[in-house]
């Protein structure tokens, strides 16, 4: 896709799963990568990846549910490697939790992770692009947060809540040349979806049956995702904003 080498592309929750398969898709595709965790040790890993293949990349340790870090975070990202062009909204977590049996201290963690931390980076980052007008960001949401998905009720309204923000940054900030868009993965194999699993009681049971549900036979994979964020982030979709797309094998098909 045209126009994302040489571009500064911020990934949050890189470390792991379809953050480090989109970190290395980016990073084949010429852009300077910014590998973003709570994890450092996991991020340097996936930036020694990506140097080993000929790539530049940083890694930074930032929790985004710290909106003073974020910040400084960005911060150091501009000062050091240079104007953030792409920012990619991946970061997440959830367990199986059927909501009339967690806690208010349970929502909000799974809103300050899934919610707050998007919000707590978009605002530098974008404040940055605003003045430069031009940007991408390009946020994960989740096929929970579109049809709903049992067990994950904080988690879907935190997702639904990342569909609704992009579609109205996308109305504020289109006369500035930035884009926002979102994909929804499906069922996708994860360590987070693995947790999940586990937290259901019953793992194997539930891997069985999103197998079945989805429509092409087997549950989604890391790599099925950075296709379509790649495209939102590239010069091809210079028209497109306010869009959400699902990354599904057709689990959900959504009008």
């Amino acid at each position: 896709m045209r126009g994302l080498k040489g571009k500064v592309v911020v990934i949050t929750g890189g470390g792991g799963g379809i953050g480090t398969a989109t970190c290395l898709r980016f990073a084949e595709a010429g852009a300077r990568v910014v590998v973003c965790d709570i994890n450092l040790a996991a991020a340097e890993a996936v930036v020694a990846q990506i140097v080993a293949q000929g790539g530049e990349a940083l890694a930074v340790a930032v929790d985004l549910t710290d909106f003073a870090a974020t910040g400084a975070a960005v911060e150091q990202i501009e000062a050091g490697f240079g104007a953030i062009d792409v920012l990619v909204n991946n970061v997440g977590w959830d367990l199986f939790v059927p909501f009339l049996k967690s806690e208010p201290s349970f929502w909000s963690k799974i809103i300050d992770i899934n919610l707050r931390g998007v919000l707590n980076i978009t605002h530098p980052v974008v404040a940055r692009m605003q003045a430069r007008k031009s940007g991408r960001v390009v946020s994960i949401g989740s096929d929970a947060g579109r049809v709903g998905s049992s067990g994950e009720a904080v988690y879907a309204a935190c997702k639904a809540g990342v569909i609704a923000f992009s579609k109205t940054m996308a109305r504020e900030h289109a006369r500035a040349g930035i884009t926002f868009n979102v994909v929804c993965p499906g069922v996708t194999e994860t360590a987070m979806l693995e947790s999940f699993m586990d937290a259901s009681g019953n793992k194997e049971k539930l891997r069985d049956a999103f197998t079945k549900a989805v429509p092409m036979g087997r549950m989604g994979r890391p790599d099925d995702l950075p296709g379509a964020i790649l495209f939102f982030a590239s010069d091809d979709a210079g028209f497109v904003t306010g869009q959400v797309i699902s990354v599904s094998g057709g689990l959900t098909m959504h009008g």
